[in-house]
């Protein structure tokens, strides 16, 4: 397989976030074939122009991700192609049968709506606000 220098996916993760960060250990760890890049949207220099204008909110709100076709996944949609990369599809294939997948979109979602709060971290309008501040 002939590689280039654009990955297959851009994952945007929050980097103040420790359960993202793990994740993001994870799948690094297992991406033998650097066919991932990943790019901290909590860094003082992301920048949303570089990103198909996924603002820090948007981010912050939910999972997004850039395939190298310019493509926006958000949501399950980014972990089921971030582990299709690393080897390990299988483990997401089933977000796509009809009956799964709207259970697994409503869980991420339960998920995304609350994880500021259960990683001991400021709501996400206090986060905007002080990023705008900065």
């Amino acid at each position: 397989m002939s590689r280039t220098d654009q990955p297959d996916l851009t994952l945007l993760f929050d980097g103040g976030c420790p359960l993202c960060v793990r994740e993001v250990r994870f799948l690094r760890g297992r991406d033998r074939h650097h066919r991932i890049a990943f790019v901290d949207i909590d860094a003082p220099d992301y920048n949303p122009t570089d990103y198909a204008g996924i603002n820090y909110r948007m981010a912050m709100g939910r999972i997004h991700a850039l395939t190298s076709k310019g493509a926006v996944l958000i949501d399950v949609a980014v972990f089921r192609e971030a582990y299709r990369l690393i080897g390990l599809g299988w483990l997401y294939a089933p977000t796509r049968w009809p009956l799964i997948a709207p259970l697994a979109n409503l869980a991420y979602g339960f998920w995304a709506s609350r994880r500021l709060r259960w990683t001991g971290r400021a709501d996400l309008d206090t986060l905007c606000r002080d990023r705008c501040n900065l």
